[in-house]
């Protein structure tokens, strides 16, 4: 992966990192995010924390650091949620979390053929 592409995928990072913080902490319904499930947003939010991290530090692969750091993240929005009136501390939440990362990682053999995303494990493998 080129230094811009990698600038790209950390702002987007940095961007998913923002709007989520937003959506699990605002008082107000997106009717887009609202009719899928909880648990669902949790899993398809992760998922592309993972994706998004993973290709932010492409020179080091899916590892404790990473996974730690997403799963801290999430405990952290549970936290801040427990103060909030209008949502509630979940720890399923938080396996749900989980469940993204997991699903992200059980995912790569397939993402290594997918065209716009394969360079960041082949040009990985010629250094």
């Amino acid at each position: 992966m080129t230094r811009t592409q990698t600038i790209i995928f950390r702002l987007a990072f940095v961007g998913a990192l923002a709007a989520i913080t937003y959506l699990a902490t605002t008082q107000h319904d997106y009717p887009m995010v609202k009719d899928i499930s909880d648990k669902a947003n949790h899993i398809l939010a992760f998922y592309a924390l993972t994706l998004l991290v993973d290709f932010s530090f492409p020179e080091k692969t899916l590892g404790f650091s990473k996974v730690a750091a997403l799963l801290t993240y999430g405990l952290l929005i549970e936290a801040v949620q427990s103060f909030l009136p209008h949502r509630a501390a979940s720890l399923l939440d938080v396996i749900a979390d989980g469940a993204g990362i997991a699903a992200y990682r059980f995912s790569l053999p397939a993402l290594r053929h997918v065209p716009l995303l394969c360079r960041r494990w082949t040009e990985g493998a010629k250094k």
